[in-house]
């Protein structure tokens, strides 16, 4: 029975493209949770698939010159929230980064998120799913919503006149649209930088 379970899991990852992540209760049709926390470990131990955290598995990408790619943590929170149909914003040192404003790739990031509160280990870093209230996830564009929690972030006593260029630079590639939604969802003193991007596309 077992054997069965483990060809019926291996034979639905390899449907799906490589990188695409799965959790342990993606398999429950096929088996009681034992079962199939049993076979998932088979098929890591046959290099079949990589165990990226507690309940989470991918087939992973192989690269002709570097070889096996690891799954960004970015697209292990996005997957988590997927599942539990939440909504998340990366904040800190990794929304900066994201936008070019620091080089530093923490090693503990940190998501606001309108689900559950919960930490997940992976490999040697980790991912903490902070929650909020709703608002402070609803923004529409994937730049400004990164622009907002970067500012958030460094805060209003201390951004500098440099970091205000570069954001409004970086915000100047976001959707008019977007942009004009999310600046609503900003704090007064935020919503102040952005103003300048917009009057410049309205003009465009």
């Amino acid at each position: 029975m077992s054997e069965s379970i483990e060809k019926q899991i291996l034979n639905r990852i390899k449907k799906a493209r490589r990188g695409v992540l799965f959790f342990t209760d993606s398999f429950m049709a096929y088996g009681n949770a034992k079962a199939v926390s049993k076979a998932l470990q088979r098929l890591t131990r046959a290099g079949e698939i990589d165990r990226v955290a507690v309940g989470i598995y991918v087939r992973p990408v192989i690269d002709t010159v570097i070889g096996k790619v690891s799954t960004s943590v970015e697209d292990i929170a996005k997957a988590i929230a997927r599942r539990d149909r939440a909504r998340i914003v990366p904040t800190g040192i990794y929304a900066m980064n994201r936008l070019g404003l620091s080089t530093q790739v923490p090693l503990k990031v940190v998501f606001l998120t309108d689900g559950a509160a919960r930490k997940i280990k992976i490999r040697n870093s980790s991912i903490t799913f902070k929650k909020t209230a709703p608002k402070n996830v609803a923004a529409a564009g994937e730049i400004s919503r990164l622009a907002i929690q970067a500012l958030r972030s460094i805060g209003k006593e201390k951004v500098t006149a440099d970091e205000i260029k570069k954001i409004q630079k970086v915000l100047g590639n976001e959707k008019k649209s977007k942009l004009e939604h999310d600046i609503r969802l900003a704090p007064s003193w935020i919503r102040e930088i952005i103003k300048p991007v917009l009057n410049l596309m309205a003009h465009e």
